[in-house]
């Protein structure tokens, strides 16, 4: 058991207090920086793959049903989903800039505050983003998918509204949490809704026969389980120093906060995206709904596993901008490289894992031979793919602790959009594979994203970072009182 009392998050380096950590070796201060991080990241990796993996147990259920059934809620799920999850989540992420900061300079009021102003922004962003549901079915036709899985994820995407409406609470409660240290509770949280959602699966494909309406509505209710227990605990004595009720200066800021968020927003949705775009260049491939469905197991696998990374990066912005809040600029550069080794340890694990097992990966989600020999074809690409995306998200969570998240979507768009994608459509062209050419090149873009946070972060100013945290935790309380 982790014993903060002993050795907590965050330590002063007052000059009076930093002899006695002079002598401290390499390896001790390692270990006890490794502590620190997994004690935010275990349960936060823990409960993203939990909400994670109810997305796969739907899709999972979906895949016995039949090859039409998967692919509608492939495409739903890692098309539209995908797009308003990754810019919801980044919208949210502003929270751990924010909320980290001024927990580490010990304004735990703020914190409160901050989550009020993001459930307003979000919500309000979530329901411009609703369009994307209602003419799901047009729009999916329009970019060259099958008619006949356009219909169906249409229909899919309309009862996946309410999982859409959960992201909001869900993203902003569990950041709200994740930066006061309470991250076992959001991983109770999300297992408990994990439990809910595999029983509730089961019901509605198997015993009540409802088909692929039932498994869209068992995910709404999942998530939302997983909304109440956090917003139950939050509100009901859990936080008493930072939830002190609601209050009107939620209302106070929104258009900076908008700003932050949607800097955010852009730098995750564009990310989340990317290898995304496959699914739609699989629509006009011969024999596309194999192809879908062989992609949508591949990207799905990709989505998991990436929910490490994903949780390095929430426990790297969360220790950078405490230690930033709190005036250490040593820790906070110390923490940056000690998240990057540990994430690319189990990066690299997950490659052996997807090497090994690549002929059994498929049949997690379905029984069509075919299927499972395109995936089998695609998985060493997929290994590659995810051991090249076990670095960047960590470098993206010191950008996110410090408030840069505007350059990291600027980097996105550049290493994605500009050099990945058309590189992918060139070398598509070029290889007897047009998914193989593709993904060869987008991974590509991936490089070179890496390579410029790499560069970036390396050049960071660790104690202007510290004075520029410091005067923006000073002028939020002043202009607070």
């Amino acid at each position: 058991m982790y014993n903060e009392a002993e050795h907590p998050l965050i330590e002063s380096t007052l000059p009076q207090e930093q002899g006695s950590n002079i002598d401290d070796s390499l390896l001790h201060r390692t270990c006890l920086e490794s502590k620190k991080l997994w004690h935010i990241a275990g349960p936060s990796i823990f409960s993203r793959l939990a909400m994670f993996s109810i997305t796969v147990v739907t899709q999972s259920f979906a895949g016995h049903l039949g090859d039409l059934n998967l692919a509608a809620i492939s495409i739903a799920c890692t098309v539209l989903i995908s797009i308003t999850f990754g810019f919801l989540l980044g919208m949210a992420s502003a929270l751990e800039t924010l909320c980290g900061q001024a927990y580490g300079a010990r304004q735990y009021h703020m914190l409160g505050v901050y989550l009020q102003r993001s459930w307003v922004v979000l919500f309000l962003s979530s329901i411009l983003l609703l369009p994307m549901f209602v003419f799901a079915t047009p729009m999916l036709k329009f970019i060259g998918q099958p008619p006949e899985v356009a219909e169906q994820a249409g229909l899919v995407a309309i009862w996946l509204i309410p999982f859409h409406l959960s992201f909001p609470f869900q993203f902003t409660l569990q950041r709200f949490l994740q930066c006061q240290l309470k991250t076992n509770v959001v991983a109770l949280v999300s297992g408990v809704a994990l439990v809910i959602h595999v029983l509730l699966s089961w019901i509605f494909v198997y015993k009540m026969k409802v088909g692929i309406v039932g498994t869209a509505l068992s995910i709404d209710f999942s998530w939302w389980v997983s909304v109440m227990g956090m917003l139950g605990y939050t509100l009901f004595g859990g936080c008493p120093q930072s939830w002190t009720g609601f209050s009107a200066e939620a209302f106070v800021g929104l258009w900076e906060f908008f700003k932050l968020s949607l800097a955010s927003g852009v730098m995750l949705a564009l990310e989340n995206f990317y290898y995304r775009l496959l699914l739609i260049v699989s629509g006009y491939m011969h024999n596309s709904e194999i192809a879908i469905d062989a992609l949508s197991v591949c990207v799905t696998i990709y989505g998991w596993e990436s929910m490490i990374p994903l949780g390095f990066l929430a426990a790297t912005g969360v220790r950078t901008s405490n230690e930033l809040g709190a005036g250490n600029a040593k820790e906070a550069k110390f923490a940056t490289v000690v998240s990057v080794v540990n994430t690319v340890i189990v990066g690299f694990i997950f490659w052996l894992i997807i090497v090994a097992f690549n002929e059994k990966l498929a049949m997690i989600f379905t029984s069509s031979s075919s299927v499972i020999q395109m995936v089998n074809e695609l998985a060493l690409l997929l290994a590659f793919t995810i051991l090249l995306n076990c670095i960047q998200p960590v470098l993206s969570g010191v950008a996110v602790g410090s408030g840069r998240q505007a350059v990291v979507a600027y980097i996105n768009i550049g290493s994605y959009y500009v050099v990945g994608l058309p590189l992918g459509v060139l070398l598509g062209w070029l290889l007897p594979s047009p998914i193989v050419g593709m993904w060869i090149g987008m991974m590509s873009g991936t490089v070179v994203q890496t390579l410029i946070l790499t560069i970036i972060t390396m050049r960071y100013d660790w104690e202007k970072e510290v004075r520029k945290a410091q005067i923006f935790i000073k002028e939020e309380t002043t202009s607070n009182q």
